[in-house]
């Protein structure tokens, strides 16, 4: 454990951080695999639906600095391209 009162500061800060972060991962994760198994059902309004959840989170997380704009632009790209393909048959 730190001694000087900045490096303790800093720890406690970064335990915080890491309980969002986690806990935005653990939603980013949840509504993911929403938007799969609609889109494995082939139920496409639905896929569509948590979909726009799904961006909206991965937006909200890029915002507060937990994943980097081109990693939640590539998650968002693979699952709309998931939807768009049930949404087309």
């Amino acid at each position: 454990m730190a001694n000087h009162r900045s490096a303790i500061k800093r720890h406690t800060q970064s335990l915080r951080k890491q309980t969002k972060n986690v806990a935005i991962k653990s939603a980013l994760k949840t509504a993911t695999k929403k938007v799969r198994t609609a889109t494995e059902s082939g139920n496409a309004t639905e896929a569509a639906e948590f979909l726009k959840q799904a961006t909206s989170l991965f937006d909200g997380a890029v915002t507060k600095g937990t994943l980097h704009r081109n990693n939640a632009s590539r998650k968002v790209s693979r699952l709309a391209s998931a939807v768009n393909a049930i949404a087309t048959k």
